[in-house]
């Protein structure tokens, strides 16, 4: 797994990302690089000790700019396959080699680990809040995906070179999904199983924050 970095954007984690570090090194993902985004906690110690390499904010500038920074920190590390994965356990090590097969054997450029192609699991009003969430990136960008907020996601180098992440908070999900669209990215999705907990649930949008997004998407697709 040399030419494969794992991208973990990682803010206020010190309850499960050690062992997301553990799990991933136990699967054969030794490449690490973990974005700590300001945190106030012991996120940034921890991943300094299990990490293979770390970069910091010193403010906290959101779930966009963790993942421009880390993505960005792969390419220049060398990666030939980048995967960005949560540091809240939500994800499985099990899922990596289906993101990763479809690059590797060139069929496509990015791979979407979606959610609800395998729903089992997953509170209803997540099912929900997601399909809203793809109608309006499919309205606003003209890319339909099945899971636009899903955060197991995998590009090869040249798609990682080509995206240009500008926002810094949770909207940078659909903005990749746009990404996709405007430069012509191959992209296909396959099922992954998601794990959910009390703790994954709460670092979920809310009703609030998701109004926030919307809004700043608009923007967006207004500026470009």
């Amino acid at each position: 797994m040399k030419d494969t970095w794992i991208v973990i954007p990682a803010y206020n984690e010190e309850k499960t990302l050690a062992k997301v570090l553990r799990d991933l090194r136990e699967a054969g993902y030794e490449n690490t690089l973990v974005v700590d985004d300001g945190s106030i906690d012991e996120t940034l110690k921890i991943a300094e000790e299990h990490a293979a390499a770390t970069v910091s904010h010193k403010l906290n500038r959101g779930l966009g700019g963790a993942l421009g920074t880390g993505i960005e920190g792969a390419v220049r590390l060398g990666a030939e396959y980048i995967v960005t994965f949560d540091g809240d356990g939500q994800h499985s090590t099990d899922d990596l080699q289906k993101v990763l097969a479809p690059l590797r054997r060139r069929e496509t450029d990015v791979v979407i680990g979606s959610r609800l192609l395998n729903p089992d699991g997953m509170p209803w009003y997540r099912r929900a809040q997601n399909w809203v969430a793809n109608m309006l990136t499919f309205v606003l960008f003209g890319v339909w995906t099945t899971d636009s907020q899903s955060g197991l996601r995998a590009f090869n180098r040249k798609a990682a070179q080509a995206i240009t992440i500008r926002t810094n908070r949770m909207e940078v999900s659909s903005e990749i999904i746009r990404e996709i669209g405007y430069h012509g990215l191959r992209f296909k999705e396959v099922p992954i199983q998601a794990i959910y907990t009390d703790y994954s649930l709460s670092k979920g949008q809310n009703i609030f924050v998701g109004l926030k997004t919307l809004a700043k998407l608009i923007m967006h697709r207004i500026a470009h």
